[in-house]
């Protein structure tokens, strides 16, 4: 019999594991190590089609990748065997979805007044979800389909942001600040902008300082603009020619790198570039790097604004949190251009966002859900994805289970509270907002942290927990432990 499991379906299922558990997506390069990899393709050749260091490929990406898997499936992955660990994975959902369905039928059945009462010909009807009203409440009935839903295809817009983004990127010169803490949609902005402006035959390279060794990279800035250069480069799918431009005695790392990118990888395009530096505050604890490298990004910006070459480049910037660091004015990079903050859902974006995940939930349990969670982007997005997974699985079995280490916020509180316990300060200053009743007035620098984890809101100097699902957590994590009790 030949199997149904496709590529396709393999870059859903490892799109699907990492974002679970490390709450990203695949990148472009990795896509292309599963595509050869399926291919029976080997790492040199996978590297020459694409332009790759054949070292980059098979001693960096895919043994990250292989290891990222192997942790998510608690199973080794690797090259050789990925696509039969994955097909069993695909297999044993596909066997949950099948059962899931067969009992929903049989209740579907036996109901006497619930949804299959509505004589509605869903298929017949062209819009997504149709509301009913059913005495008080209001049911949302959403669409049925047998295909799961990406999530890169899902994305709940937060108007007027992304408008006002897309208008201003396209300025020549242009600056776009994006902040927010941990989980709360900036890869989401950042990735439909991109993606739209490559529509528009703009260039686009999307860089994580996350990428770079913190040992090694931000540790020296001329190793740290090396690796800088060399990633831009590598992205614009341009060979390295670094080192024709490079002169550290006689110039500088700063204009060896400025000059590297005005003459080669400006000049070697008409479009404009958009390059979006993602996870900027890695380098706030590395003053020895970020004095030099943010004034770099200023004197860019300020180019940009006034040579012909520079105004092809327009630059985001994204970080989890307020910029705590001293910076001289006229050399940061963070008060000037276009700031956009994002905050939670509202209500309307709540329900916007159950319904392009098909989840069909009456408005009181939503409210139940919200009472937990608030309007925060990831943590409602494990709720809706568990139910579009798992359709037997309850809400109320949820809500019930969240924070315990069965629950579909176990890995994520666990990760959490891992991090806690390493900063005794940190876990001091968590304690004291869990067991207040009032507003929290913390050291600057401690709020930041929790604030960029996304454990904590910050409104003028006080600090609040984010939601009641971390209170309940860490409430009773900091009661079940007498190392806590100081």
């Amino acid at each position: 019999m030949v199997s149904d499991f496709t590529l396709d379906e393999a870059i859903k299922i490892v799109n699907k594991l990492l974002y679970v558990n490390l709450q990203r997506y695949l990148t472009k390069v990795e896509i292309i190590i599963i595509e050869g990899a399926w291919n029976k393709e080997e790492y040199d050749t996978i590297a020459a089609q694409h332009q790759y260091a054949t070292s980059y490929i098979s001693q960096d990406v895919a043994p990250k990748l292989w290891k990222s898997l192997t942790e998510s499936l608690d199973e080794k992955v690797k090259k050789s065997n990925f696509k039969q660990v994955l097909e069993k994975y695909w297999s044993q959902q596909s066997t949950c979805r099948e059962t899931s369905s067969f009992i929903e039928s049989i209740a579907n059945k036996n109901q006497n007044h619930t949804v299959s009462q509505i004589n509605l010909d869903l298929d017949s009807i062209n819009s997504d979800s149709v509301k009913h009203n059913l005495g008080e409440k209001q049911l949302l009935v959403e669409k049925k389909t047998t295909n799961f839903t990406s999530k890169l295809d899902i994305y709940v817009e937060r108007p007027p942001i992304e408008s006002i983004c897309y208008e201003t990127i396209k300025q020549p010169g242009s600056l776009i600040r994006i902040k927010a803490p941990s989980f709360m949609g900036k890869t989401y902005l950042v990735t439909r902008i991109l993606n739209q402006l490559s529509q528009e035959n703009y260039s686009t390279v999307n860089l994580s300082l996350e990428l770079a060794d913190i040992r090694t990279h931000f540790t020296d800035i001329n190793k740290f603009l090396r690796w800088f250069c060399i990633n831009l480069g590598r992205e614009l799918r341009l060979g390295n020619k670094l080192d024709e431009y490079w002169d550290e005695e006689g110039m500088g790392a700063k204009v060896s790198s400025t000059t590297y990118f005005e003459e080669y990888l400006l000049a070697q395009s008409e479009n404009p570039l958009v390059l979006c530096l993602d996870n900027l505050d890695l380098l706030f604890p590395h003053p020895q790097i970020y004095e030099d490298f943010f004034g770099l990004l200023r004197s860019w910006y300020e180019k940009a604004r006034s040579r012909k070459i520079w105004k092809k480049l327009r630059l985001i910037i994204v970080h989890s949190t307020d910029v705590y660091i001293r910076l001289n004015i006229e050399q940061s990079p963070f008060n000037v251009g276009l700031p956009i903050e994002l905050m939670e859902f509202n209500r309307e974006q709540v329900i916007n966002f159950a319904r392009q995940h098909e989840v069909l939930l009456d408005l009181d349990k939503l409210e139940k859900l919200m009472e937990l969670v608030g309007g925060h982007p990831y943590l409602l997005e494990l709720a809706f994805a568990h139910l579009k997974i798992y359709p037997d699985i309850s809400l109320e079995q949820i809500l019930t289970e969240a924070t315990t280490e069965a629950g579909i916020y176990g890995h994520h509180l666990r990760k959490h509270w891992l991090n806690i316990q390493q900063n005794l300060d940190l876990a001091k200053a968590l304690k004291q907002i869990v067991t207040a009743q009032n507003p929290v007035q913390l050291k600057m620098m401690l709020a930041y942290q929790l604030h960029s984890m996304g454990l904590v809101n910050i409104s003028g100097n006080k600090v609040t927990l984010r939601c009641n699902l971390y209170r309940e957590f860490f409430g009773a994590s900091f009661s079940d432990s007498d190392v806590w009790k100081w």
